[in-house]
C-alpha cells in the first residue's frame, strides 16, 4: 500500500517537473522557425526606426519563441496564438507563401500602423480560421479585400480602418451573414462605394463598434441597424451621399456615441432619444433633418458632446438643453431655430463651447453666459438678438466671443473688458454705439482679434492718451463702417498686422508720425475715406495696401521711390484705383518682385508703361491700368507664364498688339478696349489655352478673320468683343466651330487652386478686389454679377463684316447675349438661332438682313432683349413666349414686317394691308441707350470670378436717367412691359 501510494506520488512529481520544464520551454520548433523565416522577409522603415524599435529586434534561435517581444503562446499546446507587430516599422509586401501562414491555430493578428504595400493575401484568412482578433488599421495594404475574409467565422474584432482597401458587395455580403459572432467592426476609411448598404442589416445582433466613416457609402441605411440591442459606437461621418431615417422607436439603450457627421440623413429626431441615458456624443451635423428638436435630454446625464449644426431644424431651442450638467460642446448653428434663449442657467458648468450661430434667434443676449466657470466660446453671430447687452457679475475665463451680424444696440458694457482671458472679440455688423477708449482696450491684455466693423455709432477714442497703454498681444483690427474719423493713437503702442479701417471718414493725410507703430503690419486697408496724402507706406513687412476710392492726388508713386530704401519688399497686393493720382509709373516699381496685384485704375495718371512691367515679377497676375491716361505703346516684354489678368483699357494707348503677350500661358482676361491700337485681328492669341475674355473694342484692328483657324484654338473664350473696329469680310464659319466654351452647358467652378485657397493674400482679392470689364452692347445698361464659368458673350458690331450670319453661330447652345449690330450682314436670319437656348439679348440690327423672321425663335424663352431694326426683313412677326413682350422698336425700319406689335397688319397671305386708324406712338429715330455689361471681377483665383446679375437699366428719352436693379430672371419679362411702357408714355 505505501509502495503504491509512493509510486503515485513519485508520477506526480514527474508530471509537475514536466509542466515545469515546458512552462519554460513553451514555444514549438516548428512554430519559433516559421517566425524567423517571416521575419527575414521582411525590411524595415530607417525613418520610423529612428523613433522606436521594432518588435522584432527580440527575435532570435537563442531565446523561446514564446518570450519574444509580439508574440504570446497557449500555455498548455506551445502554439503561438498571438501576434503583435503594430508599429513595428514594417514594410514591403506580404506574399502568399509566407510561413507566418503555418502558425494554423493563431487568434489574434494585429498588423496596425505599419508600411506593408500590395494585397492582402487570401490566406491570411483561409488559414487562419480561428482568428477572433484581427487589426489591419493604417497597416498599408490596399486593393480589394478577398472573399475569404467571410470564413472568419469565429471572429469578434476586425479593424481594416484606414489602409486604402476596398469591400466590394459580393465580399461584405458574405461577411454580415458569416461574422455571426462580431462585436466590433471598424472600416472608416475603406473604399465601400460598392457595396449594398443594405447588407448591414445582416450584421451580428451581439454588434457592440460600428464604425463606418469615410467609406463612400451612398443609398439608404438600413434604420434597424440603430436597433441592435448592445451597440454602443455608431460612426459614419463623411459619408455624403449616405441617407437613412433614425427609428422611431426601439434605439438601442446601450448608445454612447452616435456620429453621423456630413452625411444625408433625414426626418426629424425622434423623442426616444429621452431614453439614452448613456450616451456621450450626438454629432449630426450637416444633416438633411428637420422639424423641432424634442425637449428630451433632461435624462441625458452622461451627454458631452451635442452637435445639430447644419441641418434644417426649426421651432424652438430645446429648453432641457440647458440642464445638462456634463455637456461640454453645444453646437445647434446653421439651422432656422427662433425663439429666446433662458433668462436664468446654472447648471452648464462644464461647457465649453456654444456655438447658436445662422438662427433666427432673437431676444437679448443673456448675461449668465459671460460667467460661466468653463466656458471657453461664444459665438451666437448670425441671429436676430437685440437690446442692450446688460451688466454681468463674476466674469470667467472666455476667451471668444462672436455676436456679429445681429441687431444689438446700445454700449458695449463695461464688464466686457474686465474678460481677462478674452483673445477674439467679434461684434461686427450690430448697432453698437459710442466710444472705444484706450483705457478700456488696455484691460484685455490677451486680445489678439478686434473686429467692431459696420457699427456706424462707433468710433475710436482719439486722444493722444493711447501712448500711454500697452496692447501687446492686439494683432487684428477691424473697424470697417464706423464713425472713426481719425486714426487712434494706440495703434502705436500695439503688434497690430492686420488693420481694416476702410468706409470711414478719415481724411487729411497720413504722416510718417501717423504711422509710427505700424512697422509690423502685413495688411492695411484704409479704402473708402477721404485720404488725400500718404507720405510713405507704412511698415516694414507690409504685403496687402489697399487705398482704393480715396483723393489721394499727385505723383504719390514717384514720392514713394525717392524716399530713402527700404519700401516693403514683400509688397503683394498694391490696390490704388478710383483716387486722383497723376504723374507716371516709375520704372522703380519693378524692384518689388513680390507683387501679385498692381491695380493703378482710374486715375490721371500718364506717361508709357515701363518696359519691365511684364517680365519682373514672376508673380504678377493682375494688372489693372485701366481708364487713366497712359500713351505709347504696349510693352513687348511679357514673359511672365503667371499673368492671369491683363486691363488696359480706356486710355491712349497705340500700335500693334504685343507678340509677347503669346508667352502668357495663364492669361484668362485681356482688355485693351478704347485705346488707338491698330492691328490686324489677333489669330495667334488662340494659342492661350486659358483665354476666356477678350476684349479689343473701339480700337483699329482692321483686314479678315482667317477661315484656316486650328479647331483647338479659342476653345476657352467665352466672352469676345471686336466692336467698334474696322473688320471687314465674311465670320469665318471655323471660328465658331473652336468656341467650345460656348457649347457646352454652363458650370459652376470652383476657385482656383490650392494656392488661391491658402494664401491669405490671394484670399484677400477674392473677398473684396473688384475689377470692371465692359462688354458694350445696346439699348440697356446691365451689370453682371455672376460667376465666369455661367457667363457667355460675343460683341462684333460696328464694323465692316459682310456677307451672310454663319449658320454654325447657332451651336453656341449657351450663348447669353450677340450683338452682330452696324455691319453689313445680308442674307437670311439663320433657323439655328433658334438652337442658342440660353440667349438673353440678341441685336442684329442696322444690316442688310432679308427674308422672314424664323418662327422657332420663339422657342427663346429667356430672350428679354431684341433688336432687328433697319434691315430687310418681310413678312408677319412670330408671337409667343418672349416675342409678345417687345414693342415695335425691336422691328422699326423694316418696311416688309407686319404684324403685333407694329401697326401694319398682315393679311391672310402673309402681305401687309393699311392699318385703320389709332393711336401713333412716338418713334424717335435718335432713340438709342447705350447697352453696356459691366462684368465685375470678384476675384483674381485660378478661376477668376466674375459677375452676371442684373444692375443698371439706363432709359434715357432727354429726361433724367432712370436706374432699376433686376435682380432675378423671372423678373426679366415685367422688365421688359415696364420699359415698353415708359416708351410709350414719352
Amino acid at each position: 500500500m505505501v509502495t503504491r501510494v509512493f509510486i503515485q506520488i513519485f508520477v506526480l512529481f514527474l508530471a509537475c517537473s514536466s509542466t515545469s520544464s515546458s512552462s519554460t520551454h513553451l514555444c514549438l520548433s516548428d512554430q519559433s522557425a516559421s517566425l524567423l523565416e517571416f521575419k527575414s522577409t521582411l525590411s524595415f522603415n530607417d525613418y520610423c526606426m529612428q523613433f522606436t524599435s521594432p518588435q522584432t529586434n527580440s527575435w532570435n534561435k537563442t531565446a523561446d519563441c514564446c518570450s519574444w517581444e509580439g508574440v504570446s503562446c497557449d500555455k498548455l499546446t506551445g502554439h503561438v496564438i498571438a501576434i503583435d507587430l503594430s508599429g513595428g516599422c514594417l514594410q514591403g509586401s506580404l506574399h502568399a507563401n509566407s510561413t507566418l501562414f503555418q502558425l494554423r491555430q493563431l487568434q489574434q493578428l494585429n498588423f496596425a500602423y505599419n508600411d506593408f504595400n500590395g494585397s492582402i493575401p487570401s490566406p491570411l484568412f483561409n488559414h487562419f480560421l480561428s482568428l477572433t482578433y484581427l487589426n489591419l488599421s493604417r497597416s498599408g495594404f490596399f486593393g480589394l479585400i478577398p472573399h475569404e475574409i467571410s470564413l472568419l467565422s469565429s471572429l469578434v474584432s476586425l479593424d481594416l480602418s484606414y489602409s486604402s482597401l476596398t469591400f466590394d458587395a459580393t465580399g461584405f455580403d458574405r461577411l454580415s451573414r458569416n461574422l455571426t459572432k462580431l462585436r466590433n467592426l471598424v472600416l472608416e476609411g475603406t473604399d465601400m462605394s460598392g457595396v449594398s448598404v443594405a447588407s448591414f442589416s445582416n450584421l451580428s445582433s451581439s454588434m457592440e463598434t460600428l464604425s463606418l466613416g469615410t467609406c463612400q457609402l451612398h443609398g439608404e441605411f438600413p434604420s434597424e441597424v440603430f436597433s441592435l440591442p448592445y451597440l454602443k459606437h455608431v460612426e459614419l461621418a463623411w459619408n455624403e451621399n449616405l441617407t437613412g431615417y433614425l427609428p422611431k422607436t426601439n434605439l438601442s439603450p446601450s448608445l454612447v456615441l452616435l456620429d453621423l457627421y456630413y452625411c444625408r440623413f433625414k426626418g426629424s429626431i425622434p423623442s426616444s432619444f429621452g431614453n439614452l441615458t448613456q450616451i456621450t456624443l450626438l454629432d449630426f451635423t450637416q444633416n438633411d433633418f428637420q422639424g423641432e428638436i424634442p425637449d428630451v435630454f433632461e435624462n441625458l446625464d452622461k451627454l458631452t458632446i451635442l452637435k445639430f449644426g447644419s441641418n434644417n431644424f426649426s421651432g424652438q431651442v430645446p429648453t432641457t438643453v440647458f440642464n445638462l450638467t456634463q455637456v461640454t460642446q453645444i453646437d445647434l448653428s446653421h439651422n432656422r431655430l427662433e425663439g429666446t434663449l433662458p433668462n436664468h442657467v446654472t447648471r452648464l458648468q462644464f461647457l465649453q463651447y456654444i456655438t447658436l450661430s445662422n438662427n433666427l434667434i432673437s431676444g437679448g443676449v443673456p448675461v449668465w453666459l459671460f460667467s460661466l466657470p468653463s466656458l471657453i466660446t461664444i459665438d451666437l453671430s448670425y441671429n436676430k438678438l437685440t437690446g442692450p447687452i446688460g451688466q454681468f457679475q463674476k466674469p470667467n475665463s472666455v476667451m471668444v466671443i462672436d455676436l456679429s451680424f445681429n441687431d444689438i444696440q446700445g454700449p458695449i458694457p463695461s464688464s466686457l473688458f474686465d474678460l481677462k482671458n478674452l483673445s477674439s472679440l467679434l461684434l461686427s455688423s450690430n448697432n453698437f454705439s459710442g466710444v472705444i477708449e484706450s483705457s478700456m482696450l488696455s484691460k484685455l491684455e490677451n486680445l489678439y482679434d478686434l473686429q467692431l466693423s459696420n457699427n456706424g455709432l462707433v468710433s475710436l477714442s482719439s486722444s493722444n492718451d493711447g501712448v500711454n497703454y500697452s496692447f501687446p498681444q492686439l494683432t487684428r483690427v477691424l473697424f470697417s463702417s464706423c464713425s472713426v474719423r481719425k486714426f487712434p493713437s494706440f495703434f502705436r503702442t500695439s503688434k497690430v498686422e492686420v488693420l481694416d479701417l476702410s468706409n470711414n471718414n478719415i481724411s487729411g493725410g497720413i504722416s510718417k508720425l501717423e504711422a509710427e507703430g505700424w512697422e509690423g503690419l502685413n495688411m492695411l486697408n484704409l479704402s473708402n475715406n477721404f485720404l488725400t496724402s500718404l507720405e510713405q507706406i507704412p511698415g516694414k513687412y507690409l504685403q496687402i495696401l489697399d487705398l482704393h476710392s480715396n483723393l489721394l492726388q499727385g505723383p504719390i508713386l514717384s514720392t514713394w521711390f525717392n524716399l530713402p530704401p527700404p519700401n516693403p519688399p514683400y509688397l503683394s497686393l498694391l490696390l490704388i484705383s478710383e483716387n486722383k493720382l497723376t504723374g507716371n509709373i516709375p520704372s522703380l516699381i519693378c524692384n518689388w518682385t513680390s507683387l501679385v496685384v498692381l491695380d493703378l485704375s482710374k486715375n490721371n495718371m500718364s506717361g508709357t508703361i515701363p518696359e519691365c512691367l511684364g517680365n519682373y515679377s514672376y508673380g504678377l497676375q493682375f494688372i489693372n491700368l485701366q481708364v487713366n491716361n497712359f500713351h505709347g505703346k504696349i510693352p513687348d516684354s511679357f514673359t511672365n507664364n503667371m499673368l492671369k489678368n491683363l486691363l488696359l483699357n480706356d486710355n491712349q494707348l497705340e500700335g500693334s498688339l504685343p507678340r509677347s503677350l503669346a508667352n502668357c500661358t495663364s492669361l484668362e482676361v485681356l482688355n485693351l478696349g478704347n485705346n488707338i491700337l491698330t492691328d490686324t485681328f489677333p489669330h495667334w492669341l488662340a494659342s492661350l489655352p486659358s483665354l476666356q475674355v477678350l476684349i479689343l473694342r473701339s480700337n483699329r484692328f482692321h483686314g479678315s478673320i482667317s477661315n484656316s483657324i486650328a479647331s483647338s484654338n479659342f476653345s476657352a473664350l467665352q466672352i469676345i468683343d471686336f466692336s467698334q473696329n474696322e473688320l471687314s469680310g465674311p465670320l469665318p464659319a471655323n471660328f465658331f466651330r473652336n468656341l467650345r466654351a460656348m457649347k457646352d452647358a454652363p458650370k459652376e467652378k470652383l476657385p482656383g487652386s490650392y494656392l488661391f485657397k491658402t494664401d491669405a493674400r490671394v484670399r484677400y482679392v477674392y473677398q473684396y478686389y473688384q475689377s470692371p470689364v465692359n462688354v458694350t452692347m445696346k439699348r440697356l445698361e446691365l451689370e453682371f454679377l455672376k460667376n465666369l464659368a455661367i457667363l457667355t458673350a460675343m460683341d462684333f458690331s460696328n464694323n465692316l463684316f459682310t456677307g451672310q450670319i454663319p449658320k454654325e453661330l447657332g451651336d453656341l447652345f449657351s450663348l447669353q447675349v450677340l450683338n452682330l449690330s452696324h455691319n453689313s450682314f445680308a442674307g437670311p436670319i439663320p433657323l439655328s438661332f433658334a438652337n442658342i437656348v440660353a440667349l438673353e439679348s440678341l441685336d442684329l440690327s442696322s444690316n442688310k438682313l432679308s427674308g422672314r423672321i424664323p418662327s422657332k425663335l420663339t422657342n427663346l424663352t429667356f430672350l428679354a432683349v431684341l433688336d432687328l431694326s433697319k434691315n430687310e426683313l418681310v413678312g408677319p412677326i412670330p408671337n409667343g413666349n418672349q416675342f409678345s413682350t417687345f414693342d415695335n422698336v425691336s422691328y422699326s425700319d423694316n418696311l416688309g414686317l407686319c404684324g403685333m406689335p407694329l401697326s401694319r397688319q398682315c393679311s391672310i397671305a402673309g402681305e401687309t394691308t393699311p392699318a385703320p386708324p389709332a393711336p401713333m406712338v412716338r418713334e424717335d429715330e435718335e432713340f438709342v441707350i447705350p447697352f453696356i455689361w459691366e462684368v465685375v471681377m470678384m476675384g483674381y483665383g485660378c478661376g477668376t470670378v466674375l459677375g452676371l446679375s442684373f444692375g443698371y437699366i439706363v432709359f434715357t428719352t432727354g429726361k433724367p436717367w432712370w436706374i432699376v436693379r433686376i435682380v432675378e430672371r423671372d423678373l426679366q419679362t415685367k422688365f421688359t412691359k415696364w420699359v415698353k411702357n415708359r416708351t410709350h408714355s414719352k
